[in-house]
């Protein structure tokens, strides 16, 4: 029978390349020469850490990563912004998040909105992907064309696309 898996992933490599462009490029701007800002990548736990004076360099900062993720082919809505902190002395700290996996609640969104569409495949949620398997290679590729069009938070692939 005919499946194919919906996954959110991101690659690391690309990822790590984008932040390190966005921090050259923050370092060679002149609003910036004076300035203690650092843009780190902890790749373990896929949080980018911003450290800076102000709202206005955050601000700069969080514009260049996400122009260089679009550049290198990322989807920048997979950075969640989390809050801003105080850190220590007059800097501000900000942990973006790099989301990786369908968490329960977006797929039962996407089973749901599969079932509503009345194309005949059957969607299951498994771990941090959803699986779609139908009779027919049509109805798969209908389910693809159903899930691009709709907005989950989050960019999805289709892999595994198997006969």
């Amino acid at each position: 029978m005919p499946s194919f898996d919906i996954v959110s992933k991101i690659d690391g490599q690309t990822l790590d390349n984008a932040i390190n462009n966005a921090k050259k490029e923050i370092l060679n701007r002149y609003d910036f020469h004076s300035s203690n800002s650092s843009i780190e990548l902890d790749k373990k736990t896929n949080v980018v850490t911003i450290l800076t004076e102000d709202d206005m360099r955050l601000k700069a900062i969080t514009d260049s990563i996400i122009s260089r993720m679009m550049k290198q082919h990322l989807d920048p809505n997979s950075l969640d912004f989390g809050k801003e902190t105080i850190a220590s002395g007059n800097m501000i700290r900000k942990e973006v998040k790099v989301k990786e996996g369908i968490d329960k609640e977006t797929a039962k969104k996407i089973v749901a909105k599969i079932k509503d569409s009345k194309i005949k495949v059957q969607a299951s949620m498994m771990e941090d992907q959803v699986r779609v398997q139908g009779k027919n290679i049509d109805d798969l590729q209908k389910v693809i064309q159903l899930c691009r069009t709709e907005d989950f938070g989050q960019p999805l692939q289709y892999i595994n696309m198997r006969n």
